[in-house]
């Protein structure tokens, strides 16, 4: 073989990589494409696991996890974190059972979403004006809601029930498809628009990449700040309206296992856990794997330990993948 013969064979190479390499800096395409391993591997434990009724249940359930995690993208992308999830989910679901009982049933969601939009304020405010680490601020802010709940509660589960309404957006169903899908998808849709075609969605990300270049170009990093917090707030308190109609009415702790599958998901769809890069569409098709996967383990029948050892192990390989590139100050 001569040196010609040589150099024709290394484009074939170059080629084979070239799209095994985009394929691999395309997280939502690689999440698609594990969403549909785990489908197929699913079918073959359990051959419900490709009936439409099944799937439908499960795009129910994500839909609970897709709201929270929109809301934490979006304080994500700034390069911040909301540790306050949890007990914002909790809080949004108890206020608004409560609100129901005592003011009639059409404040029961309004008043659970200012909950979450008030919690939101007080975390974008500590953040952004009192310039406190937001994985402090929100971890504390967490701690105070739930003490703030036992005390409301007395240590007991609510007795307030959901509403009516509560119930249908949860439970209920709008030509076959599960209404709780429908306001994930109208959420979904309307935090895409937000991100790509909005000067704010500009911002958010270049906040993210360089929050001091941001404000020297004149962005008002501190009110988008709290905006995204605010958001973060009120979409993880309509989590947890829609959690109560779901279960029927509110109890203690209900927010605590979706905090980590939340950012699993955002995580793994792709975006940077430093702030500055990530797509919406990566996102909810990190939700769908989770709720898959999640899935696919209680039919395994793993216990809670090994589920929380899987949900890290992924989020660190993504932070191995994607995770890594530096971050202009």
């Amino acid at each position: 073989m001569n040196a010609g013969e040589v150099i024709a064979t290394q484009p074939s190479s170059t080629a084979w990589r070239g799209p095994a390499r985009r394929l691999l800096l395309n997280p939502p395409a690689v999440v698609a494409l594990c969403c549909l391993a785990l489908l197929l591997a699913g079918s073959a434990v359990n051959s419900n696991f490709l009936m439409p009724a099944y799937l439908l249940q499960q795009l129910q359930i994500a839909a609970f996890l897709g709201l929270a995690a929109a809301g934490l993208m979006a304080v994500i992308l700034l390069g911040h974190i909301d540790l306050s999830v949890p007990w914002t989910i909790t809080t949004g679901a108890m206020m608004a059972a409560a609100a129901g009982a005592a003011f009639g049933p059409a404040w029961a969601i309004p008043a659970g979403l200012l909950c979450g939009a008030l919690i939101g304020l007080v975390n974008g405010l500590g953040v952004a004006v009192l310039r406190i680490p937001s994985m402090i601020f929100t971890l504390g802010a967490n701690a105070v809601l739930q003490g703030l709940m036992v005390l409301y509660t007395g240590g007991h589960a609510p007795q307030d029930a959901a509403t009516p309404l509560m119930r249908d957006l949860a439970v209920g169903r709008t030509v076959g498809l599960p209404n709780a899908v429908l306001a994930w998808a109208a959420v979904s849709l309307l935090v895409y628009l937000l991100l790509t075609r909005t000067a704010a969605g500009r911002y958010v990300y270049v906040i993210g990449n360089s929050e001091r270049a941001a404000y020297l170009s004149g962005v008002r990093t501190a009110g988008m700040t709290v905006a995204c917090f605010i958001a973060c707030g009120m979409l993880a308190a309509f989590a947890g309206v829609l959690l109560a109609g779901y279960s029927g009415n509110a109890y203690q702790a209900m927010g605590d296992p979706y905090l980590l599958p939340a950012i699993a998901a955002v995580v793994l769809g792709g975006t940077n856990i430093l702030g500055g890069r990530g797509s919406y569409l990566g996102t909810v098709a990190g939700v769908v794997f989770i709720v898959l996967l999640q899935s696919m383990l209680a039919v395994l029948q793993m216990p809670e330990a090994g589920r929380q050892i899987i949900y890290g192990a992924l989020i660190l390989a993504m932070l191995f993948l994607y995770g890594r590139s530096a971050k202009v100050k």
